[in-house]
Formats: C-alpha cells, structure tokens, sequence
C-alpha cells in the first residue's frame, strides 16, 4: 500500500511501502508524536500532508527531511507550532520538493529567500497568511522559481507593488508621456528598492492568489499580468486599492482567463467589468461580491459568456430584476448563481431563472427579502449550527433535488395567481403545495 490517507501505517510492510502519507481530517485523532515515531521507519516517502495534525512540531519535520531523500511534496497548512528551524532544515538537505504548501508558518524574509533559491523546481507554492513576509522575498520567488504553476501569496499585508514583477521590460521605457514624472520620495527602504525588472517571464504560471494584500495598487497588477500572460485562475479579492484599470489588465489575458475573483474590490465599476467580458470569453466562474458600485449593465454583459458556470453577486445592492431576468434568458450553462443580500430581486425573477436554466444547481439567496415569504425555507438546505437563531432565520440556499421542488412550488403558485385573476378574487400566497385558492 503506497498511499495512506488520515491514518498511520501500521504493519511493518506499510512502514517500507508507503511513499504518500496524506493526513487532512484534523478529527483522525492522529498526534504529532505519533508521527514523529513513524518518521523514522517511513523512508521512501515522496509526498506528505500534516494539515490534519496542527500540533506538527520541527521535530518531526526534522526527522521527516532527514530519512526521506525522495521527498517531492509537503503540505503543513495551519501547522502553527512548525517554526523556522524545521524549514532550514529542509532547505539544509534540499529534496527534490515540486509542491511545497506553508500557510499559516510564520516565517521570515530570509527563509522564503532560501526556499526560493534552492528548490528552483517547485511548481506550487502556497505561502499565504504570513504576517512577516515582505518585498525583499517575493522578489526572489519571481526571480529564482521559474517554473511555478501556481503561487498562493493571499493575506501577506507587507507586500506592496514593489514585491512584483515591473511592467517595464528590460531596455523598455518607464515613462508613456513626453514629460518625466517627478521622483518618489521612498517613505521607507522597501519604497526605495528599484522595480523588480526580469528578463524571463512565467510563460507556466497559471494560477495566482493575491487576495487581501491590502497595499497593491493597479500598477503592481499591471506589472504581474505582463510577466504570466497565461493565467487561468487569478484572485485579488481585497484588494480595495485596485480600480478598473486593473481589470483594463486582466483583459489582456484574453480567452485563456478562466476564474477571476473580485470580491471586496469596491472601486471596480460597469465600465471594468463589461470590458473584460467582452476581452475574457472563456470566463468560467466569476466573483464579484461586495462591488457595490455594479449595476445590471454587467451582469447583462457576463450573461453572454457561453462557459459561464458559477456568478457571485453578493451584496451587490443595484442588482435589480432585470439582470435576473437577462441569466435566465441567456446563461444557460449557469451552474451555481450566488445572490445573497440582494435586496431588489425578487420572487418572480428568481421563479424564471429557475425555469430558464437547467444547469443551475444551487443559488443562495441569504437576505433577500423575496426569499423569506413563507413555504420557501421548507425548500432550504439546512443552515450550518455555528449560526445564531436570526442568521438561521435569513439562511436560503436552494440546492440539487429542493431546487426542482422550489420551482415547481412556484409553478403551482403562478398557476393560483392566474385562476384568481381568472375568477377576479383576491390572490392569497399558500405556504403548502395546496392549489386552493381559499
């Protein structure tokens, strides 16, 4: 047995096969000085996931690096007891690691430096939530890991536009205009550092998590899509200081951007986003939620992209029934439709993109005041324990067989409507599936 998932071996033979020790459940019960013991008997181990146990100590890190020369993959996501040493450690006897995923180990500038510089051959590499890391190692990951596929760098507040990749390439000209700008003056050190100007580019680079470095502003995302012109899923959710000239960039991506998250990037407008639903035509999932400035306008332009599966417009309070009316006419390879807190929509349009669009699968509708009428909440998936009683009172999300049997409440209920109008008697809304009109 080569492959273990959220449990230990436990023979002699599996000790001297196994080479994938996957431990992801953290309710396994597996502990890390369990782990630690078994490190010293697994010696073929070529790729190994801790997420599951996040007392993970360097210890067994250490002892991990040491007996596996073959080690090519290691996964120590909110392993927040695992510290600096353990990571010199592995960089000290340098495994031929092609995925490497750090999220939630601290680390320092110095460290990530020497992560980028030794394992040159990594193509995913996760380094989100790390408080510490700053300009001076992310320049080096662009630099020295030519052959990455996927870099998650999401909720590191230190990085700024000088951590990525200049737009101006090597002997190109930094001015556009006939007059030179003035020179910044550089508040700190870091400001001072020059633009980061490479001659390669990320020709492999197909996946990039930016979301939440609050510091980044449109000419550092200008700079980064110049150098991975072949991104498919790019996410700068949180950005708040990203405008549509940032989305003007993403267009140039062109039809190979297939995933883009926008949420909480509020300056974007209708102008940004009908652009890059004309310039990204094989948009396949688009988040949007919480830009508050959108209106119908986009959502009329991303109803025309043929791929469209997944659209979240939560909290996007210009969103009226027109736009639900123009998906339900139009998207029909919609699968998932996110439109929470929505405040204008209403029953009716959301009863015609039920009818309309045989791909959809699930919609949430959390606070829209549409949805809380009663004989709809019997038609929800159960809302998760950890929410309190008025989160549980506003929770609609509408899924898989409960989607079918709301539009046929609905059906039924349009029905009632016209036999009423038929008969010239007041319209009385039923909680129960009942085709009395009294």
């Amino acid at each position: 047995m080569e492959r273990l998932i959220n449990r230990l071996p436990e023979t002699e033979t599996e000790r001297r096969l196994v080479k994938h020790l996957v431990i992801r459940d953290p309710n396994c019960g597996v502990k890390d000085e369990w782990v630690t013991a078994e490190m010293t008997f697994c010696r073929r181990l070529e790729s190994v996931v801790l997420s599951g146990v996040p007392d993970t100590s360097d210890k067994t890190i250490v002892r991990l690096a040491r007996d596996n020369p073959n080690l090519q993959g290691l996964d120590l996501t909110g392993c927040k007891y695992v510290s600096e040493v353990a990571i010199v450690e592995l960089v000290s006897q340098a495994p031929p690691l092609q995925w490497l995923q750090l999220s939630g180990v601290v680390l320092t500038d110095p460290t990530v430096s020497a992560l980028a510089k030794t394992f040159s051959k990594l193509v995913e590499l996760e380094l989100c939530d790390e408080p510490l890391v700053s300009a001076v190692s992310a320049r080096d990951i662009w630099t020295y890991s030519r052959k990455l596929r996927m870099l998650r760098l999401a909720r590191c507040p230190l990085l700024t536009d000088i951590a990525l990749p200049s737009r101006i390439k090597k002997g190109g000209d930094a001015t556009t205009g006939t007059d030179k700008p003035l020179p910044h003056r550089p508040s700190t050190w870091l400001d001072g550092m020059p633009p980061l100007i490479l001659r390669h580019t990320a020709v492999d680079l197909r996946v990039l998590d930016l979301s939440y470095c609050t510091k980044l502003t449109d000419e550092g995302i200008e700079g980064v899509l110049v150098h991975a012109p072949s991104l498919h899923t790019l996410s700068l959710a949180g950005c708040t200081n990203l405008t549509d000239r940032s989305v003007e960039s993403i267009c140039k991506l062109g039809v190979q951007l297939g995933a883009v998250t926008l949420a909480h990037v509020w300056r974007v407008t209708d102008v940004g986003i009908v652009k890059m639903a004309r310039a990204c035509l094989g948009l396949k999932s688009v988040d949007l939620a919480f830009c508050r400035l959108l209106t119908d306008m986009s959502v009329f332009e991303l109803a025309e992209l043929q791929q469209l599966h997944r659209l979240v417009l939560v909290r996007v309070p210009k969103l009226t029934d027109n736009a639900i009316y123009h998906l339900g006419d139009h998207a029909r390879s919609l699968e998932r439709l996110h439109l929470s807190y929505c405040d204008r929509i209403t029953l009716k349009a959301m009863h015609h993109l039920l009818r309309n669009t045989p791909r959809l699968s699930h919609l949430t509708a959390t606070g829209v005041p549409a949805a809380r009428r009663m004989g709809l909440r019997r038609f929800s998936d159960r809302p998760p324990e950890t929410m309190d009683e008025d989160q549980k009172g506003a929770f609609r999300v509408f899924s898989g067989e409960n989607m079918r049997a709301l539009c046929r409440f609905l059906d039924k209920e349009t029905l009632r409507r016209e036999q009423a109008e038929r008969q010239n008697i007041p319209f009385v809304a039923r909680s129960d599936d009942k085709m009395d009109l009294y």
